[in-house]
C-alpha cells in the first residue's frame, strides 16, 4: 500500500502542475553552444596541417600574388625616390630644349634634325637671366683603352655642362672653354667608365681611340650615382665640336651649322623659369617658321620640375599596371582556394550532417566555411607579405635602388587576399550551409 502511494506522487503533481495552469518552459531550437570564432579557426588551422601539401598548392596563388603586388609597389616607390633625390641634388632651375613636339601623335618620331648651333648662340644672344648653357650632341661607339675596350656612350658638350650638372673631377681636371672652341682630342671619364677601362691603374694621361680618332683622357670625374644608359659615371665627355665633326657628322644637310641633340639651360632664380621658357618659345617658333600657336612646334621646352612631375607619372602608372597584372594571381589564386573548398565540402559531407542533426544551424555551416577560406587566403598572404617584404630588402641589398614597403602597399595586398577568401569562399559555404541533414548522413 505504501509502494502504491509512492508511485502515485508524480502522477499526483504533474496533475497539480496541470491544475493550477502551470506549463513545461518548450524546448528552445536555435538555442546552442553559439558561434565560436576562435574555435572554428582551429579547426580551420587543424585542417591545413592535416593536408599541408593541399593546403600550400592551394594557398601558392595568392603567396604569389600578394609578394608580387608588394615587391612591385616597392621598388616602384624606390624608383620614384631615386629620381626625386636625383632632381633635387641639382635643383628644379633647369630647362631642356628638345627636338620633337610633345603634342605629336602617339608612335610619332621626330630624329634630332632641328637644333643646330645657330639656335644655341640665338638663344644666347637673347641675353636672358641664365646661369649657363650647354647643348648636347651624343651617340655610342667602342672606346679602345691599352688593356680594355668598351662600348659606351660619348657625350659631346662645353665646359658650362659641369657646372649646370653639378660635376666634379676626382682626379685631373675639366676641359675649358678654350679646349672646346678649338675642338681639342681631350676626353673626361665617368667613374664607372673608367674603371672599366683602366682598373684600378691611373686614367688621366693616358689615351683611348674611337673611330680611328686619338683622345687624351685629361679627367676623370667623381662618381655620382644613379642607374641606366643616361648614368654620367658610365659616360665620356668631350668637346661638343670635336664630336660633332670628327666622330659623328653632325653637319646639317646644306652644311651651314652643326645638329645638337638638346640644349640645357639654367635660370638663376626660379621664379624666372616660365618666363625664360616662353622667350625660347617664340623665339624658336620664328627661326624654325612654324604656327605661333603652337600646333607646328617641332621642339620641346620643359623645366626640371615638369619633366619630374611626368616621370613620377610614367613610374606611377607602369607600376600599378605591373601591380594589377600581378594581382591576377590572386584571382587564381581565389578560383583554387574555391576549388578546395567544394572538394571539401563534398568530402565532409557526413560530418556537415551529423553536426546538423545535433543541432548546428545552417549559419553556423556558413560562417565555418567562410572562416576556413578566409583563413587559407590570409595565411597565404601574410607568407606572400613576408616574401615581398624580403625580395625588397634584396634589391635594396643589391644597390639598385633603395625599395621601401609602404603601409599602404602591405594593407592593400593582404586586404585584397582576405577579400579574396571571402568572395570565392561564399559559394562553397552556401552550399555547405544548405545540405539536407538526412541526405548527409546518407552520404557515402
Amino acid at each position: 500500500m505504501t509502494a502504491a502511494v509512492s508511485s502515485s506522487e508524480p502522477l499526483v503533481s504533474a496533475t497539480h502542475q496541470a491544475d493550477s495552469g502551470e506549463m513545461l518552459a518548450p524546448l528552445d531550437a536555435d538555442a546552442g553552444a553559439g558561434f565560436n570564432l576562435a574555435e572554428v579557426v582551429r579547426v580551420s588551422f587543424d585542417s591545413l596541417f592535416a593536408n599541408k601539401t593541399r593546403s600550400f598548392l592551394t594557398m601558392l596563388g595568392v603567396i604569389i600574388g600578394v609578394a608580387s603586388v608588394v615587391a612591385l609597389l616597392s621598388l616602384g616607390s624606390g624608383a620614384q625616390a631615386a629620381i626625386t633625390g636625383q632632381v633635387q641634388s641639382i635643383g628644379t632651375n633647369l630647362i631642356f630644349v628638345m627636338p620633337g613636339s610633345l603634342s605629336g601623335r602617339p608612335g610619332e618620331t621626330v630624329a634630332a634634325q632641328n637644333l643646330t648651333m645657330d639656335d644655341v648662340q640665338a638663344i644666347s644672344n637673347l641675353g636672358l637671366p641664365l646661369n649657363g648653357i650647354a647643348p648636347q650632341f651624343s651617340g655610342k661607339a667602342d672606346i679602345v683603352a691599352p688593356s680594355a675596350d668598351k662600348n659606351a656612350s660619348i657625350a659631346g658638350t662645353t665646359p658650362a655642362y659641369f657646372t649646370l650638372q653639378d660635376l666634379r673631377p676626382a682626379s685631373g681636371s675639366l676641359f675649358d672653354e678654350g679646349q672646346n672652341r678649338a675642338g681639342a682630342p681631350v676626353a673626361v671619364l665617368g667613374a664607372n667608365l673608367a674603371k672599366d677601362l683602366f682598373g684600378n691603374g691611373m686614367a688621366v694621361g693616358q689615351t683611348v681611340r674611337i673611330k680611328n680618332q686619338t683622345l687624351r683622357v685629361i679627367g676623370v670625374l667623381a662618381a655620382k650615382g644613379g642607374g641606366g644608359m643616361t648614368s654620367v659615371d658610365d659616360q665620356l665627355f668631350a668637346p661638343i665640336s670635336f664630336v660633332q665633326e670628327r666622330l659623328f657628322g653632325a653637319r646639317t644637310p646644306d652644311g651651314n651649322s652643326l645638329r645638337v641633340a638638346s640644349i640645357m639651360l639654367s635660370a638663376r632664380n626660379g621664379d624666372d623659369v616660365n618666363a625664360i621658357q616662353d622667350r625660347i618659345t617664340v623665339l624658336l617658333r620664328e627661326r624654325h617658321r612654324v604656327k605661333a600657336d603652337g600646333s607646328g612646334d617641332d621642339f620641346s621646352v620643359m623645366n626640371q620640375a615638369s619633366m619630374l612631375s611626368t616621370m613620377n607619372n610614367i613610374t606611377s602608372i607602369l607600376t600599378a599596371f605591373l601591380a594589377a597584372i600581378a594581382g591576377i594571381s590572386l584571382l587564381v589564386g581565389g578560383i583554387g582556394i574555391m576549388n578546395i573548398m567544394l572538394v571539401s565540402v563534398t568530402e565532409r559531407t557526413k560530418e556537415i550532417g551529423l553536426r546538423k542533426a545535433v543541432g548546428a544551424r545552417g549559419q553556423d555551416i556558413l560562417l565555418q566555411f567562410i572562416v576556413e577560406a578566409s583563413v587559407v587566403s590570409v595565411t597565404g598572404g601574410i607568407i606572400g607579405l613576408i616574401f615581398g617584404v624580403l625580395i625588397a630588402g634584396l634589391v635594396t641589398l643589391s644597390g639598385a635602388l633603395t625599395a621601401t614597403v609602404s603601409l599602404g602597399s602591405v594593407v592593400l595586398a593582404v586586404g585584397f587576399s582576405l577579400a579574396v577568401g571571402l568572395f570565392f569562399g561564399i559559394y562553397p559555404a552556401r552550399r555547405a550551409a544548405r545540405l539536407n541533414p538526412i541526405d548527409a548522413l546518407r552520404h557515402e
